[in-house]
Parts: structure tokens; C-alpha cells; sequence
């Protein structure tokens, strides 16, 4: 059986030290701190699984090209879904 490359054993690692920080601070109250903290985490940890399973650190440009248009549509989304949340009012109790 194949060894894996060390590359991705730090990997594992890493995203799993970030994982039990995040799970660490579900359970710690920071207040107002606390989302900031968590996104903070979350953006690591996507950061690095765009680094080094879609190979963005040593792609072509192409690869930038469409992980930039992903991203790009991405904000879209959210920015309509947001907008349509704020111009809502009345909700409904269920």
C-alpha cells in the first residue's frame, strides 16, 4: 500500500486542528466575538481545501480564472438571498 504524500497528511491535520477550534469555541462564550471567530475558521479551513485539493497553489491561471467565477457567483446568490430577506416583513408565526 502506497504511502500518502506528506503534503496531505499536514493537510489532515491542520483541518482537523482547525475543526476541534471550532468545536472548542461553540462551547466558549465570547459574545459578539463568537460568529467573527467561527467565519474566521471556516474561511481558513476553505481556504486551504482550495490551496491544496484543487491544487490553486500551483494551478494555471485557468484554474483562478474559474475559482473566481465560482466565487463570484457565489456572492450573487447570497447578495440577492440577503437582499430579498431584508425587503421581507410580516412573516408569518407558524
Amino acid at each position: 500500500m502506497p504511502r500518502p504524500p506528506i503534503r496531505l497528511v499536514v493537510t489532515l491535520a491542520v483541518l482537523l486542528g482547525l475543526m476541534a477550534g471550532n468545536i472548542a469555541l461553540a462551547f466558549i462564550e465570547l459574545g459578539s466575538f463568537s460568529p467573527l471567530a467561527q467565519v474566521a475558521i471556516a474561511v481558513a479551513m476553505a481556504s486551504i481545501v482550495l490551496a491544496i485539493f484543487m491544487e490553486l497553489d500551483r494551478g494555471v491561471s485557468l484554474f483562478w480564472i474559474f475559482a473566481g467565477a465560482g466565487f463570484f457567483w457565489l456572492a450573487i446568490l447570497f447578495f440577492l438571498t440577503w437582499a430579498d430577506y431584508l425587503t421581507r416583513y410580516n412573516f408569518a408565526s407558524t
